[in-house]
């Protein structure tokens, strides 16, 4: 994973994370490729029921309108289950 774009997609989430934090969730970079961040919901945001849509649409519009060299962004929301 590249260090700078490292740094300019934590720029970006850092913007989003005040919002995602007052719910007790926030988000994770797990790898860049090429033109491609992908990311996982953490905290709070993996019990949410709007994660999958709305939550999901404005992290994608945010990295993209700031980051020019992004194509794709992929967030994955770990499930839980209870045993």
């Amino acid at each position: 994973m590249e260090k700078e774009k490292l740094r300019e997609v934590e720029m970006v989430l850092d913007k989003i994370r005040p919002a995602l934090r007052e719910h007790h969730g926030d988000l994770r970079v797990v790898d860049i490729k090429d033109d491609e961040v992908y990311l996982q919901f953490e905290g709070g945001c993996t019990e949410c029921p709007i994660v999958d849509t709305t939550v999901k649409e404005v992290v994608d519009i945010a990295i993209k309108g700031n980051l020019t060299w992004v194509k794709r962004v992929e967030i994955s929301v770990p499930k839980h289950s209870i045993l």
